[in-house]
């Protein structure tokens, strides 16, 4: 058989000069969107729609702005390959190389449930990233208060993701999700990250992690609205308990004002708050804040 211009990687007038593209590097092949719309968007289901964007800088700036302009609807999803202005709580930035990690936001109008109760979708959306990566990539993760998703990794407990939810209009919510899925040692952003690779994830093919993430956000979501919001009620408050590294920790939590509370961390209580046993011998719930992990559980 004849081989086509081209094909063997040269070209007429020689051999072609190197040039990246988006298969370059083929242990980190791009998402197929087609199928991920095949396996998600179903009659009767909670995903309307699978966008998936080769390089944008927030996927959560993306689709609160569609929403903004009624472009979006419950259940719209929007992945990108590369993000180049990821956010974190508290606008910590969030860079990956590209195709490393499940990059994703996805719009929620959970309108029959109490506003008041709306705080606890990061932590849901916690439960069930770490239930969809447990059994698609056979990761152990723990959840550290409010929206830390972390790994093993050498024996030492490192962030491999993290979750940010911000309000779109008057009725949905957007949640973020990023997931360090392939990242090498030499291309960790800071010394306490961490990936599934590295954890020992016995497969990094983004496609059925990113299904299985979504499939659990969906089960968790219905019943969590089908329970009102009631998280203690619908499972999400003891499932929530039983991954959270946090509790039994002396912790330091920096809150809002330039204010600091130091204690043991004792529980979740029924509206998602970290209730706090400090020295003084009170029980402080804090509700918004930056938690330190001061010794291991």
């Amino acid at each position: 058989m004849k081989t086509p211009p081209g094909a063997d990687g040269n070209t007429p007038d020689g051999p072609r000069e190197p040039r990246s593209s988006r298969w370059s590097d083929l242990g980190r092949p791009p998402l197929n969107a087609a199928a991920l719309r095949r396996g998600l968007v179903r009659e009767g289901g909670l995903w309307s729609e699978v966008d998936v964007v080769q390089r944008t800088g927030s996927t959560n700036s993306d689709l609160v702005a569609r929403a903004a302009e009624g472009r979006a609807v419950e259940g719209a999803v929007l992945v990108a390959e590369e993000q180049t202005a990821g956010r974190g709580r508290l606008d910590r930035q969030w860079t990956a190389p590209p195709r490393s990690g499940l990059f994703f936001s996805v719009l929620l109008t959970p309108g029959e449930v109490p506003v008041g109760r709306w705080g606890w979708l990061p932590l849901l959306t916690g439960v069930a990233v770490a239930t969809g990566l447990s059994r698609a990539a056979g990761v152990d993760t723990a959840l550290k208060w409010p929206n830390d998703l972390l790994v093993t990794v050498g024996g030492e407990e490192r962030k491999a993701g993290g979750i940010l939810a911000e309000r779109a209009g008057d009725g949905g919510v957007v949640i973020g999700v990023g997931v360090n899925v392939s990242l090498k040692a030499d291309e960790l952003p800071v010394p306490t990250a961490g990936s599934l690779g590295l954890a020992g994830a016995v497969s990094t093919d983004r496609d059925p992690l990113l299904r299985g993430v979504l499939r659990s956000l969906e089960e968790w979501y219905g019943k969590w609205r089908d329970a009102g919001g009631d998280a203690g009620a619908c499972g999400l408050q003891e499932a929530y308990v039983a991954g959270c590294a946090t509790l039994g920790r002396e912790v330091r939590a920096e809150l809002p004002g330039d204010r600091a509370v130091v204690g043991e961390a004792v529980a979740v209580d029924g509206d998602g708050r970290l209730v706090l046993a400090t020295e003084e011998g009170v029980q402080e719930p804090v509700g918004a804040g930056d938690i330190v992990h001061l010794r291991p559980a």
